[in-house]
């Protein structure tokens, strides 16, 4: 079994988001156990729905420091990264940090800025630098990329590359709120300033504590030929156009031994594999002309054809 303390605290954590984002628990889990996996979180959803809200409440409860960009067309990468200016009393340029020098980066409405400025973030996302004027910097530890991103067919928005999308270890959506849960928060006081109000569960050394349990759960050899299959079926043609790539399959696995950690397990069974692949596997791939099917939909249907081993 896992460590019953740092499981008393994921628990608290979760109970704690949820009481902030109310009535989306299994999206909260699946939040959280992205960033135990140590990946990088998009959101996509319609504006109004709580996605800038979760981003703050995840930041607040881990006790991490928090940045937010507003990504517009006009944004520039030095507007992120950061530039070097000349300062006549030292006599010298002086690099001023921008906001992604940070534990974690809220890149809200990601998709409104063009690519140029996206493409700013596919260093700090893999390699947890920046690289400015020849200089490699360090991020800080830990480091989070949290984007949300509104839907394609709205105005004034550029499609996410794919390289850019593949750095995302999990793409999830949160929907309209049920009726009972939205008049808890017609009825509720201010969702931010209770994130406030509430503090941090956790530390960041505790955080770092639960990345490393993360590493530590048990994978078999069964678990590890089932993963292969679910590739392999992405490869074949007959779901997807390209299937998932050696890094995305890493990274899966990742996600599967996080939700492991979250249910207070120390093995990964193949309903994690089959809970966490929409959410890791779908933004990566793009159906087969003749599905009929969108992403999501098309990968629960291979997972289904499938079958458990």
């Amino acid at each position: 079994m896992a460590d019953p303390d740092l499981a008393k605290r994921l628990v608290r954590l979760t109970d704690q988001i949820s009481t902030i984002i109310v009535g989306k628990r299994a999206q909260i889990e699946d939040c959280i156990a992205c960033l135990l996996a140590g990946g990088h979180l998009l959101i996509e959803d319609v504006p109004g729905v709580g996605k800038t809200t979760l981003a703050h409440a995840l930041a607040i409860s881990l006790g991490l420091k928090f940045s937010r960009v507003q990504f517009t067309a006009d944004l520039m990468p030095s507007d992120l990264i950061g530039v070097s200016v000349f300062e006549r009393s030292k006599e010298a340029f002086v690099f001023h940090h921008g906001p992604v020098f940070t534990q974690v980066l809220l890149a809200d409405e990601i998709n409104r800025a063009g690519p140029k400025t996206q493409s700013a973030l596919l260093e700090a996302m893999e390699e947890q630098q920046v690289t400015v004027e020849n200089d490699t910097r360090a991020l800080p530890d830990p480091f989070f990329v949290i984007a949300t991103q509104n839907p394609t067919d709205q105005l004034g928005t550029f499609p996410l590359p794919e390289s850019q999308l593949d750095r995302f270890l999990m793409c999830i959506t949160l929907g309209y709120p049920d009726r009972l849960s939205e008049r808890a928060l017609l009825a509720g006081e201010d969702r931010r300033h209770l994130a406030h109000k509430r503090g941090a569960v956790m530390t960041p050394d505790e955080l770092r504590e639960a990345q490393a349990a993360v590493l530590q759960v048990h994978v078999s050899d069964a678990l590890l030929d089932y993963l292969q299959a679910l590739i392999a079926a992405t490869r074949s043609g007959q779901w997807f156009v390209e299937g998932l790539s050696p890094r995305a399959g890493m990274a899966i696995l990742r996600a599967a031994r996080a939700r492991a950690l979250l249910a207070q397990r120390d093995y990964v069974a193949p309903d994690d594999l089959q809970a966490i692949l929409p959410q890791t596997a779908a933004h990566r791939l793009v159906p087969v002309a003749s599905a009929g099917r969108g992403r999501l939909e098309q990968v629960r249907a291979m997972v289904e054809a499938i079958g458990l081993p």
